[in-house]
């Protein structure tokens, strides 16, 4: 009975050991995988969809969403991995490879009997310490508004996606953008700033347009192409015959009755359409000046007869985001009815016009006043280099957008991960007990990032941290120079790291690290795992 006993807790035993180490080697490979893309000089991944579709990035993001993963704890790490970006827009690979580290270096802890549990503690320990010094290690910014800063922040953000050359031509549009949308005391809305694409020309281009770009263009060959000193009526008002917005049906006795309601239709349609020309005709009291109308709805090919006629540019059907994003950067209301319009109601653009690219039209709005959302116009030869440009950009945006709401930076190339490290070192010898070996564990772990930015630079890991860790004895803050290998000052070379992405970063890695390696055994669950957590009967 004793000796079953036995056996039955070393199978006990076993089973947890096995838990472990595929939580351990889940991570690991995950890591090893996103390290290499980890820096400016990081490489690409290529993504090969089962059409033959071909992605080339290096964004951990990207990578995590349209990778098919499907061990379990790797597919947790993931989706971890990728809150991360929706909170913070930055911080996926980083946030992969520390998780992966954390529970590389407790491998050898466990392996020496350490239970996981003191390991947990260790590293809940270590976290408030890291979180704390970030706090101290932070630099505040009294004008988180200063351009130079922002361009820094964005030009850190970009060379980490792409080509320096590419991510310097971003950089200044990137922060210039932000600076237009930002309205002071209201929360940054980047869905105001539109990202527009193009696919031509032999090289990746990107210009920033003060005001917007709309992909159709104008739906009579009679209207003109392009206006100068244009007042601008944003609608949403339907100028066509059409079907009711309701379910409702309409009879009639005979034909003549349906001919006499569908002339009633066109002459309402018609008496809309006049609304909208005298309103022109009271406006533009001088030859220069000129009338736009945008509509979200259709307009029928007579309305767009009769706007020809006057001389206006008519577009329909606008897509629903442009509406705001039209008031917003010609100024001007969105006007549901054509009852009462007035001049008020009409905004103001000094250009626009009609350009066709291939089989594709585009209308561009430019020259306003004030203007809280604009265009980024990218342009590129292929469609996954003008994806990879717009997924740098999107997180470009989000970097400078971090900055300006944390009015504060962290000095970047792994200086943070460098004073921490040194940090929780000091603190590790005011704790007793096994919980400094989880402290320790957690310190080791922090130097994945520098480990892996020289690594990816073609330089000795090993010899790298010596040097950085030699000079911030020394009293400087140091991070890494991955032009050269060696020691440089992140501040003055102007490579920031955002505050909330650090901070999201080593809040969230332990706390999963801590969770996989507390897992001793993984069960296959039924498909009622999907529904009420409660057994039936129980409510």
């Amino acid at each position: 009975m004793l000796s079953m006993i036995k056996q039955q807790g070393a199978a006990a035993d076993s089973r947890r050991g096995q838990a472990l180490l595929l939580n351990i080697s889940a991570g690991k490979g995950l890591q090893n995988v996103l390290k290499t893309n980890l820096g400016p000089r990081g490489t690409l991944k290529m993504l090969v969809g089962g059409g033959g579709d071909i992605k080339l990035t290096k964004d951990g993001k990207v990578l995590l969403h349209e990778m098919q993963i499907q061990h379990p704890t790797a597919a947790l790490i993931a989706r971890t991995a990728t809150a991360q970006d929706d909170i913070t827009g930055d911080g996926t690979t980083t946030n992969v490879i520390t998780i992966g580290e954390l529970l590389k270096q407790s491998e050898r802890y466990l392996q020496e009997n350490i239970h996981p549990r003191i390991i947990a503690e260790g590293f809940e320990l270590a976290k408030d310490r890291c979180l704390a010094f970030l706090e101290e290690f932070k630099q505040t910014s009294q004008d988180t508004l200063d351009r130079e800063l922002l361009i820094s922040i964005a030009k850190t953000s970009l060379r980490t996606k792409l080509p320096a050359d590419l991510a310097d031509q971003l950089t200044e549009q990137v922060v210039d953008a932000l600076l237009l949308i930002h309205k002071p005391e209201q929360p940054l809305d980047l869905f105001m700033v539109e990202i527009m694409t193009m696919q031509h020309r032999t090289d990746g281009h990107c210009s920033l347009i003060k005001g917007l770009v709309l992909d159709h263009g104008t739906r009579h060959p009679d209207m003109p192409k392009k206006l100068t000193n244009c007042f601008i009526l944003t609608c949403n008002v339907s100028l066509e015959y059409e079907k009711t917005e309701v379910n409702a049906n309409f009879l009639y006795k005979d034909h003549e009755t349906r001919s006499r309601m569908i002339d009633g239709e066109h002459k309402l349609v018609a008496a809309k359409c006049r609304q909208i020309i005298e309103l022109k005709n009271h406006v533009c009291d001088t030859p220069d000046k000129n009338f736009v109308v945008i509509n979200q709805k259709g307009i029928d090919p007579i309305c767009l007869d009769m706007l020809a006629k006057a001389g206006i540019m008519g577009l329909r059907r606008a897509k629903r985001r442009n509406m705001e994003r039209l008031t917003l950067a010609c100024g001007g209301t969105a006007m549901n009815s054509l009852e009462d319009l007035t001049p008020d109601c009409l905004g103001h653009a000094d250009l626009v016009y009609e350009q066709t690219l291939g089989e594709e039209k585009y209308t561009f709005v430019e020259g306003v006043k004030n203007p809280f959302s604009c265009t980024v116009l990218i342009k590129g030869p292929t469609k996954h280099q003008i994806e990879q440009i717009k997924d740098a950009l999107r997180d470009g945006l989000r970097a400078v957008k971090n900055t300006i709401e944390d009015k504060c930076v962290v000095p970047g190339g792994g200086a943070f991960q460098i004073a921490a490290y040194a940090d929780l070192m000091k603190f590790k010898e005011t704790i007793t007990g096994r919980t400094k070996l989880g402290i320790q564990a957690f310190a080791d772990a922090l130097l994945v990032v520098p480990k892996t930015l020289a690594q990816n630079s073609g330089f000795d890991p090993m010899d790298t941290i010596i040097k950085l860790q030699e000079e911030y004895a020394k009293g400087h803050i140091v991070g890494l120079d991955v032009e050269s290998g060696e020691p440089m000052d992140p501040v003055s070379e102007g490579i920031f790291d955002q505050y909330s992405v650090l901070k999201q970063v080593y809040r969230s890695s332990p706390v999963i690290a801590s969770q996989l390696l507390l897992i001793d055994e993984i069960i296959k669950a039924g498909k009622g795992m999907r529904g009420s957590s409660v057994p039936e009967g129980q409510e």
